[in-house]
This record gives C-alpha cells, structure tokens and sequence, in this order.
C-alpha cells in the first residue's frame, strides 16, 4: 500500500509541475513565484525527512530555501526525491516500515515518528500545498489538475 500512496504523490507532483508551465510568469509574477515558493517547501520538506529515514542528515536549517529554484531545478529535484522514496519503499519491509525515528525538527522541537508515520506524512503534506498551488492556477485563470487519489487509480485499472 505504501508504494501505492507514493506513486500516487510522485503522479500528482508531475502533473502539478506540468501544469506550472501555463502560467504566464509576465501577468503573474507573484503567483509564480509563490507557486515556486509553495513546491519548493514540499521538496525541502521531503529531503528533510529522507535525511532522517536515511540518517544522514540534511542540512537545512528551515524548510524553504533562501533562493528559488527555477521550475526545470525544481522539477529535476522532486523527481529525484520521489523516485528515491519509492525505490527505498519497494526494499524496505515491515520491521523496517515500524522503526522508530528520533529527529530535531528545524525550529529546535525534538520529534519521534515511525518511518511509515514519516511517509504519510510526507504524502499528505505534499497533498495539502499542491492544494494551495492548485489555488494559486485559479487566480492564473488556469485548470487545476484533477490530481485525486481516485483518479490516480482509475487511470491505472482501479486498486
């Protein structure tokens, strides 16, 4: 189920990033920029907390970066970052699904998660400000994708 719950957030990243393509960044600077802004947070926050599963480390300080990444950055950036969560899911198993992660959160609060509480997480965060982005395409005049768990699965046969 997990790789599923993946897949679906790497599909929904990649139509949201192709959709940013529309926006007219001449009409719509601000929009854009906050469109980056909000994707950019979503793939920081992610690396973050593959830093953690990984216990590596991540080097961020807080969960945006100073600069904004152009959308050809960003977009190579999420893809890397969702093909490495589902490649870790697809060798990960259950034992390691329910390891306990002890972290540091970036303003200082300590925190504790299982690595499958970490991978929800990240699915619904990245969820909740494509929400935003998709927000932010309507004030464009622009479509949001229709980047729903159930339309994921339908364009796949179902579950």
């Amino acid at each position: 189920m997990m790789i599923k719950k993946l897949s679906y957030k790497a599909w929904a990243d990649a139509e949201l990033l192709t959709a940013l393509n529309a926006i007219d960044s001449h009409k719509f600077p601000g929009e854009q920029h906050m469109a980056l802004r909000l994707f950019n947070h979503i793939n920081v926050v992610d690396q973050i907390f593959i830093g953690h599963i990984t216990g590596n480390g991540h080097g961020y300080t807080k969960t945006n970066t100073d600069s904004t990444p152009t959308l050809a950055e960003l977009s190579e950036r999420v893809s890397n970052a969702d093909h490495w969560l589902i490649e870790f899911v697809k060798t990960v198993d259950e034992v390691g699904l329910q390891r306990e992660i002890n972290f540091t959160f970036t303003d200082g609060d300590e925190g504790r998660m299982t690595v499958a509480e970490v991978l929800d997480h990240l699915v619904i965060h990245g969820t909740y400000h494509r929400g935003n982005i998709g927000m932010l395409l309507s004030d464009c005049g622009l479509a949001r994708p229709a980047d729903i768990y159930t339309r994921f699965l339908h364009l796949r046969g179902g579950s």
